[in-house]
């Protein structure tokens, strides 16, 4: 079961707008950045519940998701981590799950850390 969305959708949606219409978007403020990565996370969290993957965008925003063995304590045995521009990207489909992957700019370890099938998650976002 999903969370309480933090992030309104309205508000999440129009950051991941402004990102993407940015010619430059390593310049977009911190703020709609934030935003923006905290809106699509919830998106994650909600098209793929549970608690057997921790998706970890620092400094903005972790998640967990994906059904299966539940992890309550310590370091989590799956795991996902990437920065923002590279989490939004994968969001929008400007980057696909395998190139994320293979570039090293999306880090798993663990099982059930192939979220390929998820991405991307602006359709409806």
């Amino acid at each position: 079961m999903a969370g309480r969305r933090r992030i309104p959708v309205d508000e999440g949606r129009a950051a991941l707008r402004a990102w993407s219409a940015s010619d430059d978007r390593a310049s977009v403020d911190r703020r709609t950045l934030a935003t923006a990565v905290r809106h699509t996370i919830e998106e994650l969290a909600e098209r793929a519940p549970g608690r057997s993957v921790e998706v970890r965008v620092p400094p903005f925003a972790a998640t967990q998701c994906v059904e299966g063995p539940v992890h309550t304590r310590g370091t989590p045995p799956a795991v996902v981590e990437t920065d923002a521009q590279t989490w939004l990207a994968l969001a929008t489909g400007d980057l696909t799950w395998s190139q994320g992957v293979g570039e090293g700019s999306v880090r798993v370890s663990g099982q059930r850390t192939d979220l390929s099938a998820h991405f991307p998650l602006s359709a409806g976002s």
